[in-house]
This record gives structure tokens, C-alpha cells and sequence, in this order.
């Protein structure tokens, strides 16, 4: 086939070629944006609440009446503001009713999510869903669940329990 008759390109063709290229530029320079835009910061903070609220949660529902000092520091630590300070006060009855029930408690997260974030003002809430066992000396462990909605606020670069209530089912 000689150069004059080989098929030739629609001017169409160049035009798509344009748009289709255009396309590309533009999809990879939004996705480098989105990459590194504050949106992306956002869901890190998100992100960092969630995980901190869902261990400190875990925290205040394990205990063991064995070693109830380390399970009521881990308490005060896990938390912030009225809630630290009623630990602290309630400290010695918290420990006396403990060991008095002779019970053991550990908790694992079922599910849990941010509801709200403040990240300006280092604020949060969150709800979860919480497996309990119960195991009191000398019984079978019972299994419950429980639904908390946890007030977080942060402290330097963790979030910490300001609030912690039960939500009740139905």
C-alpha cells in the first residue's frame, strides 16, 4: 500500500483524541487534590476519635476485682474533664464495690461510629455497640450487649472519655 492510499483519520478522531486527553489531566489533577485535601485530614481525625473512643470504651468495661488498681487507672487515664474527676473521687467505693462482687468484666466493641465532630474545638461523640461477659467467682460467664453513646474530647493528640452513658434499647 503506497502512503496516499493508507487509510486516513477521520478529523473527528483528533478531537476525541483532544477530549480524551483533556479528561485524564483533569481526573489526575483532582485526584492529587483530593489526596491532600482537608477532607482527607478530616476522616484522619475521624479516624483517630474513633479508634481512641473505641479503647477507651473497652477500658471502662474491664475490670478485674483481682487487679482492680490497674482497671480503675486505666479509668482515670482513658478519660478527661468531670468524668476524670468523679474516677477519681468514686475511686475508693468503685474498688470496695468490686472486689465485694468478686466479678471479673471484659468488653469487646461490636460496632461503633462518630455521630459528631468538632475537631476545632477537640470534641466528639460517638455511639457503640459492646459485647460484656460478666464472670463472678465461682459462676458461668453471662454474655450481654450494650449500647453506650461516649462524649470524647481531646487531650494533645488523644481523645479521651468526657461523658459515658448507656443508650436504652426500643
Amino acid at each position: 500500500m503506497s502512503a496516499s492510499t493508507a487509510p486516513r483519520r477521520p478529523p473527528w478522531a483528533w478531537v476525541l483524541f483532544a477530549v480524551s486527553l483533556a479528561a485524564c489531566l483533569v481526573t489526575g489533577a483532582a485526584w492529587a487534590l483530593a489526596a491532600t485535601s482537608s477532607s482527607t485530614a478530616r476522616a484522619e481525625v475521624r479516624d483517630d476519635a474513633l479508634r481512641d473512643g473505641q479503647t477507651a470504651i473497652i477500658n471502662f468495661n474491664t475490670l478485674d476485682y483481682q487487679d482492680v488498681d490497674h482497671g480503675l487507672q486505666r479509668w482515670e487515664d482513658s478519660s478527661t474533664g468531670p468524668l476524670r474527676e468523679e474516677v477519681r473521687k468514686g475511686r475508693q467505693d468503685y474498688r470496695t464495690q468490686i472486689q465485694q462482687a468478686r466479678s471479673k468484666t471484659t468488653a469487646k466493641i461490636l460496632d461503633a461510629g462518630i455521630v459528631e465532630l468538632d475537631e476545632q474545638v477537640g470534641k466528639a461523640r460517638m455511639i457503640a455497640v459492646v459485647q460484656l461477659t460478666v464472670t463472678i467467682e465461682g459462676q458461668q460467664p453471662v454474655t450481654k450487649q450494650d449500647r453506650y453513646q461516649a462524649e470524647l474530647t481531646r487531650e494533645g493528640e488523644v481523645w479521651k472519655l468526657s461523658g459515658l452513658g448507656t443508650v436504652p434499647v426500643g
